[in-house]
């Protein structure tokens, strides 16, 4: 058996806000979009190999299963960078939840929350920053 893709789905009261977020500060774009009325019900955005979905909390589409553990807490997302500099400049005026720092594992890191409250931490291993 080979897993060819994994891709996370976050959960949001609102899509749009999040796949802005992505597609201003980071470069990726919107490959997918399902309206449901006049917001998005889900959304796609894509970057090179990497892909996220949000869905919309309240989506009548989704399934009773995920509703039940939907929204409870945040996802968290580990995503190294080739430059932390330049991802933190991407990020300014995000709401930064982990300050920069070096761990015992040598990377610089940061984490910021997306406008669903997810988290996501960027990493540099130390070692590339120098």
């Amino acid at each position: 058996m080979q897993i060819r893709r994994i891709t996370p789905i976050l959960y949001t009261k609102e899509v749009e806000p999040c796949v802005r977020f992505w597609a201003t500060r980071l470069g990726f774009e919107k490959t997918v979009e399902v309206p449901d009325g006049d917001h998005l019900g889900f959304a796609i955005v894509h970057k090179d190999s990497l892909e996220l979905m949000y869905q919309r909390l309240d989506d009548p589409k989704d399934s009773p299963v995920f509703k039940e553990d939907a929204g409870k807490g945040p996802t968290y997302l580990y995503a190294e960078v080739e430059s932390l500099d330049a991802t933190l400049e991407a990020m300014r005026g995000v709401e930064m939840v982990i300050p920069v720092h070096e761990t015992f594992y040598g990377m610089r890191e940061f984490a910021v929350k997306d406008p669903a409250g997810h988290i996501i931490l960027f990493a540099q291993p130390v070692a590339a920053a120098k």
